[in-house]
């Protein structure tokens, strides 16, 4: 079983998904898109398999967004990739990438409609809110 997280070690979103995927028994591997930006193919087939457009998967907070001008409806999807290629921060995170489907793991627990083994038992996030209580019901 292969699970790809497109990861942001600075992202507390991004570090809650990764436990869960690990908490579910599966260690997947970790792309670190920052250092490591996907390809232009990849990152079209990854939004393709979202089903959501290049614009839904930007991000404004803390990145160029507003100095590029990316609110502007002009730019093209076409556009948007290359911005994303030219400045990974615009890509929103997590991207999870199971066998199951691929998904942008906000919030974090979104991750648990893909996960193979979805019951990982209690989770609580970094900033204690609880996602799954201790008889597993899902709370989030």
């Amino acid at each position: 079983m292969t699970i790809t997280i497109y990861h942001n070690p600075a992202c507390g979103t991004s570090r809650n998904t990764l436990a869960m995927i690990r908490q579910s028994g599966e260690e997947p591997q970790i792309i670190e898109y920052l250092k490591t930006p996907p390809a232009r193919e990849t990152l079209i087939e990854l939004i393709a398999a979202m089903g959501i457009t290049p614009r839904a998967l930007l991000r404004e907070k803390g990145t160029p967004y507003a100095e590029l001008g990316l609110g502007d409806p002009k730019w093209t999807d076409d556009e948007i990739v290359d911005f994303m290629l030219a400045h990974p921060l615009l890509i929103n995170r997590p991207i999870v990438v199971t066998p199951l489907g691929v998904v942008l793991a906000r919030p974090s627990e979104a991750v648990l409609d893909v996960l193979p083994n979805p019951h990982i038992g209690s989770f609580t996030k970094e900033d204690g809110e609880v996602v799954i209580d201790g008889e597993g019901k899902r709370l989030a």
